[in-house]
């Protein structure tokens, strides 16, 4: 006796459905988990957060002072790339080559650093150009909430709320990107998870004295703290 044909055909689509689900990115609507834009300058967080060492805020400098962490102006990178042009290693091979060919070292200008400077209207040397206008680093913004979600940065840094928590292990990224879906249930777990837990840093009064040794943090859950 045969299968009959709707049978047939129910089953079929299902097994299709189990070939998509597995092999398809599905994600709910709004989910940028793995948005990796291109930048307008290869910034490599690898180099500067991991290799360098240099904290978050150096650059991000309004994440506690402020609800957004702010992208860094240029200012912020020309006060290092005022003077650092290219690796320590490409510049040594400038110098050893300078030596063996018994002349000056030529300035070494990398790849990056040389669409920094045009960015900015300056040439190889990071020098203005006559007449070039001041410019800025149009930078495209990876983690980017809905217009009516409110999130505050300041109140999670003073949480203790690292900043790998939210934004995944920068230091080792080339480029950044997306990690977390930064959906309302992911936050809301996050807000049920953290509910008690005991910071270490001490309460001061308004006098400046310790209060209480330690404090615990109480998390909200209450919809209209994220949507007002």
């Amino acid at each position: 006796m045969g299968v009959p044909f709707p049978v047939l055909l129910g089953v079929g689509a299902a097994l299709g459905l189990v070939v998509v689900v597995q092999s398809a990115d599905l994600r709910l609507p709004g989910d940028a988990t793995g948005y990796e834009p291109d930048q307008p300058v290869a910034f490599s967080h690898q180099k500067h957060a991991g290799e360098l060492a240099v904290p978050c805020l150096f650059c991000h400098t309004g994440a506690e002072t402020g609800r957004a962490a702010t992208l860094p102006p240029a200012s912020t990178c020309m006060g290092c790339h005022q003077f650092v042009r290219a690796s320590f290693a490409a510049v040594r091979a400038e110098d050893d080559l300078a030596k063996a060919e018994r002349r000056d070292p030529r300035p070494v200008t990398s790849d990056a650093i040389r669409s920094l400077y045009r960015l900015l209207g300056r040439d190889d040397e990071g020098k203005r150009r006559p007449g070039a206008p001041e410019g800025e680093i149009p930078w495209v913004r990876v983690h980017d909430l809905p217009d009516f979600v409110v999130f505050d940065h300041r109140s999670h840094v003073a949480a203790g709320v690292a900043c790998a928590t939210c934004h995944g292990a920068v230091e080792t990224m080339e480029r950044v990107r997306q990690v977390e879906s930064l959906s309302m249930g992911w936050c809301v777990t996050c807000h049920r998870q953290e509910s008690g837990r005991v910071l270490p840093q001490p309460v001061r009064g308004p006098d400046g004295k310790v209060v209480s040794p330690t404090r615990a943090l109480h998390p909200t859950t209450d919809c209209s703290v994220c949507h007002h």
